[in-house]
C-alpha cells in the first residue's frame, strides 16, 4: 500500500454529476459543460452552484469545440471566463492552447496564466496534440502551471503510459502529471504499475444514461450520453485506497 494517498479528480458537466462526485468521495472537481466533446466552459449558474461544494473546483476554460488554436476574440472570452471563475471563488482553471503544428502556444498560455494569477492552474489534454511532450512539460513549468492532465498522447491513458512516464520524469516533482481518459478500476492497475509515483488521477466515473428517442430525434440530446455515478466514484476511490 502506498504511503501517500492518490488524489481523485472527477470531471462533471451538470448539477447531478457534481452532487454524485462529491457523494462518491472525489477530492477535486473539474467542472465543465459538454463533456461529450471534451468539455467546454461551464455556465455561470453551474459555477455558482459548485462554489458551495466542500472540495476544490477547477473550471474548464474552453469557449468552443474543436482545435485549441485561439484567435484574439476567443482569448478575450477566456480571460473574461477566468475573471468570472475568480469572482465566484472557485479554486482554479483548466486551460490549453496550441499552435497550428501542435506545439503549445506559449504566448496564449502566458496570457491566460497571467489572467489566472493566484488561482490553481492546470493544463488540459491539448498537450496530447503536441509532437514533443517533454518540451511541453518544460514550457508548462516555466509558465507556472501547477498540473498537467494527459492521456499520454493516446485516446486512453492506459495506451499512453510510455509517454506519461517520460512526462513524469521531465516533471521532476516540479509539476504534477495527472493521467486521465479511460481511467477506471479495470485500467487502474496497469496505470499504477507503470506510473508508481503518481499523486493524482482524473476520471469521469460515468455511467450511460437511457436514450430518449424523442430528444435524439429533435437534436436535443446526443447518442451515448453519460453522467457521473456516485457508485463509480466510490468504487475508484476504494481501489485507490487499496493500491
Amino acid at each position: 500500500m502506498r504511503l501517500n494517498r492518490i488524489l481523485l479528480e472527477v470531471c462533471v458537466d451538470d448539477a447531478e454529476g457534481l452532487a454524485a462526485a462529491i457523494e462518491g468521495g472525489a477530492d477535486r472537481i473539474e467542472l465543465c459543460a459538454a463533456l461529450a466533446i471534451g468539455g467546454l466552459t461551464p455556465s455561470i449558474g453551474l459555477m455558482q452552484l459548485s462554489a458551495k461544494a466542500p472540495i476544490p473546483i477547477m473550471a474548464m476554460i474552453r469557449p468552443r469545440a474543436g482545435s485549441f488554436i485561439w484567435n484574439e476574440d476567443e482569448l478575450q472570452i477566456m480571460e473574461a471566463e477566468i475573471a468570472a471563475t475568480r469572482a465566484l471563488g472557485l479554486s482554479g482553471v483548466v486551460i490549453g492552447a496550441n499552435l497550428p503544428d501542435g506545439r503549445l502556444d506559449q504566448l496564449a498560455l502566458q496570457r491566460l496564466a497571467k489572467a489566472a494569477d493566484g488561482l490553481d492552474i492546470a493544463l488540459h489534454r491539448s498537450i496530447d496534440l503536441t509532437p514533443d511532450a517533454v518540451e511541453a512539460v518544460q514550457i508548462a513549468k516555466h509558465l507556472g502551471i501547477n498540473r498537467i492532465l494527459s492521456s499520454g498522447g493516446a485516446q486512453k491513458a492506459v495506451s499512453g503510459l510510455d509517454r506519461l512516464a517520460a512526462m513524469q520524469q521531465a516533471a521532476r516533482d516540479e509539476i504534477v502529471i495527472m493521467p486521465g481518459s479511460g481511467v477506471n478500476i479495470d485500467t487502474l492497475p496497469a496505470i499504477l504499475a507503470t506510473l508508481p509515483d503518481i499523486t493524482e488521477i482524473h476520471a469521469s466515473c460515468s455511467a450511460a444514461l437511457p436514450a430518449d428517442q424523442t430528444l435524439l430525434h429533435f437534436g436535443f440530446a446526443v447518442p451515448g450520453t453519460t453522467r457521473t455515478a456516485a457508485s463509480k466514484v466510490a468504487e475508484l476511490r476504494t481501489a485507490l485506497e487499496r493500491s
